[in-house]
């Protein structure tokens, strides 16, 4: 692998702010993706495909030397959220925010993507630019790959990054296994008999069992669950009621549930529907209860990890190369990497107080100099067989 020389840091911040200027909901990317199917376009890759689930885009680029076929992927969508940040590449689309560092991404990916074009003779096989669309709990990896992303040419072996508040800039975490949670979701509505709020006895109170079940359901993670198999319920949504004097007639509330051992994941709805049994005898309420399965673990190939340990020490320096913990979000590239050895790994985008909210506050923003990083890392990738 032959060492970058010039880091295109001006360009990296200009494409990444004109992202973060201009998010779009996903599956909805119209104008990012034509945006990067004009640059990809301009160079002369050998192939380019648009539209592969929904809105996503592949370049293919052949290299002058024998290797794997690589797919080195960004995700492109942002979330439904209203930025507060004040700078002036602040979002212009209002309730929409890049507030998961998939500007950021993108821009690190189509940078990569011109100077491994213009370094084709370096680069050992074939590679596989994926601008992926829905990563936000629409599954456009799911789609990519019902639309052919892993064939024509058949993909090898796969790597992604993904910027963290959670690390200092400079820095790239890895790990082997499991790195990324499955991520499933509960929708929980509990009928009670609404009434006045000063007469309780004449009504069912939906809101009461709606706040023991809050507090009952974390028994499942601290009592169920063995300490060595993380797991995580989160009650995010909790509506009820329309004024302070009135109990309703029904409570709604809407979760997420992460794990990582296949055993626990399949057992959580009943364990769930358990308490909600319980609960429901105990408090007069008629449940209704649905799941939905989201996306599995995202789980590190230890061999393809090394490549990426191997390009991060000559890239960053070794002391830069962190083996990561576990983090409890969830991924959809996990879709990809149940069909091909791939490698996950998070670059540092903490610098300082501004760039160290977590991912999906609307406050959060990046170092820009873990775009350098991820560029580096990217290109160094591309040219590693």
């Amino acid at each position: 692998m032959t060492a970058i020389v010039d880091i295109p840091h001006e360009e990296l911040v200009r494409i990444r702010r004109h992202f973060h200027e201009h998010p779009e909901l996903s599956l909805k990317e119209y104008e990012t993706a034509a945006y990067l199917e004009r640059e990809l376009r301009a160079l002369g890759l050998d192939d380019l495909r648009t539209g592969i689930g929904k809105t996503g885009i592949l370049g293919t680029l052949k290299g002058g030397k024998p290797g794997p076929v690589t797919l080195l992927r960004a995700d492109i969508d942002a979330l439904p959220m209203s930025e507060v940040n004040d700078v002036p590449y602040a979002s212009k689309n209002p309730g929409i925010m890049h507030a998961c560092g998939h500007d950021g991404h993108i821009s690190i990916l189509l940078c990569a993507a011109r100077e491994l074009a213009r370094r084709r003779a370096e680069v050992a096989g074939t590679l596989v630019f994926c601008f992926q669309p829905g990563e936000e709990g629409y599954g456009g990896n799911k789609l990519m790959i019902e639309d052919g992303a892993l064939e024509n040419p058949h993909v090898d072996r796969t790597f992604a990054l993904h910027l963290y508040s959670g690390l200092d800039v400079g820095k790239i975490g890895v790990r082997d296994g499991p790195f990324f949670a499955a991520s499933d979701e509960f929708h929980l509505r509990l009928r009670g008999k609404g009434g006045h709020g000063a007469m309780p006895e004449r009504a069912i109170d939906p809101i009461a069992a709606a706040a023991y079940f809050v507090t009952a359901v974390q028994t499942i993670v601290s009592r169920e669950i063995a300490p060595k198999d993380p797991a995580v319920i989160t009650v995010g949504k909790l509506h009820a009621g329309s004024t302070f004097n009135v109990i309703p007639d029904s409570a709604e509330m809407e979760g997420t549930v992460r794990s990582f051992d296949a055993a626990v994941r399949a057992s959580m709805p009943e364990r769930m529907e358990r308490i909600i049994t319980g609960l429901a005898q105990a408090m007069r309420v008629e449940p209704e209860f649905k799941w939905r399965w989201g996306y599995p673990p995202t789980v590190n190939d230890p061999t393809t990890s090394d490549v990426v340990r191997r390009v991060g020490r000559a890239e960053l320096g070794a002391d830069n190369v962190v083996e990561h913990d576990i983090i409890m979000w969830a991924e959809d590239m996990s879709y990809m990497q149940q069909e091909r050895p791939g490698a996950y790994f998070v670059v540092g985008a903490r610098g300082g107080e501004k760039s160290s909210f977590a991912q999906h506050n609307a406050r959060y923003d990046i170092d820009e100099r873990a775009l350098d990083v991820g560029f580096r890392m990217m290109v160094g990738l591309g040219l590693t067989g």
